[in-house]
């Protein structure tokens, strides 16, 4: 478990704070993955400016497995007085239910959501040395000889996984999988040529891209993305309403007090607002996405019956 605390800046002791706020105890914001990853990258960004604004020390805590669903399960039971919070993301909150038959937590029973914090586009990328020039040709390749090509991802039932079979649910093309222990080691072979492509998390792959050792055939959200201006959208290219960026979001334990809520999502909105948070986002590739509680849990309502499609169309498993 890795455990970063935050300090506070002083604050007057005469400043009026709510009693909740005024607790003693740390606030935890669980990671469900391990360190590294765009979870607990733009968790650690938040965490000093939520500190500061709370005047709580924010520790973020990793607590991986089973695709998120360990430390999900955790924040879940947790004592909801707004110390315990969840780093969220499409996989925790809508792709799992439809994987793991047995989860120990609700998205939508379990949790209040908090805060959208931001959203990030997958990249469809294929090795410099590809026949593939543009993202139609990859297709008529697939289509051509159905189960010739391969894709990676960083495990059954990851986000790159669930996009690229939602790809071949809307392409209707056949592409055989090949789950890796994270999404590293599958953009590594991915260079090597050990397989065909992959539609990943645009901070893994935007390096490569700009070496030249991966070609950008596509982007998978509604408009181009700034760092790749000339690569088109799946939705441009003949697939019209495709949409299959990963998004990430705070949630609390069910029960935890309104007036909490409303605290944090204020504030959560605040630090995305900072220059200097947007940079380190933008970094990663993510656009930020701050608005209220009840968007964000109209988005988790939406996304799990979409992806639960998509997880029964390509029989897709846990690990």
């Amino acid at each position: 478990m890795q455990r970063r605390p935050f300090l506070l800046s002083a604050f007057g002791g005469t400043l009026a704070l709510p009693a909740w706020a005024q607790s003693a105890r740390n606030i935890r914001l669980i990671v469900p993955f391990t360190p590294g990853g765009s979870t607990d990258i733009l968790a650690r960004a938040l965490a000093p400016k939520l500190a500061v604004a709370m005047g709580q020390n924010v520790i973020v805590e990793n607590k991986p497995g089973a695709g998120g669903s360990l430390g999900a399960g955790e924040a879940a039971k947790a004592e909801p007085d707004g110390n315990t919070l969840l780093m969220g993301h499409i996989g925790t909150l809508a792709v799992n239910p439809a994987i793991y038959p047995k989860l120990a937590y609700d998205p939508l029973k379990s949790f209040v959501p908090v805060a959208w914090v931001a959203r990030v586009p997958n990249v469809l990328v294929v090795p410099a040395a590809s026949p593939a020039k543009t993202f139609k040709q990859f297709i008529d390749l697939a289509r051509a000889q159905p189960g010739r090509l391969s894709f990676s991802s960083g495990g059954n039932g990851s986000a790159a996984h669930i996009t690229f079979e939602y790809l071949k649910l809307r392409a209707k093309i056949f592409a055989l999988h090949i789950p890796y222990r994270g999404t590293a080691p599958s953009v590594t072979d991915l260079i090597a040529g050990q397989v065909d492509a992959t539609f990943t998390g645009a901070p893994a792959v935007l390096p490569h891209v700009r070496s030249g050792r991966l070609r950008a055939l596509a982007v998978s959200s509604p408009q181009r993305i700034a760092a790749l201006p000339d690569v088109p959208t799946v939705a441009e290219s003949g697939y019209p309403g495709f949409e299959a960026d990963q998004w990430y979001g705070v949630v609390a334990p069910s029960g935890t007090p309104a007036a909490v809520v409303a605290r944090l999502n204020a504030e959560i909105n605040k630090a995305l607002a900072l220059p200097e948070v947007a940079q380190q986002l933008a970094v990663e590739g993510a656009v930020p996405t701050p608005t209220t509680p009840q968007a964000f849990g109209q988005l988790i309502a939406s996304e799990i019956p979409r992806w639960a499609e998509v997880v029964k169309a390509g029989n897709v498993r846990a690990d």
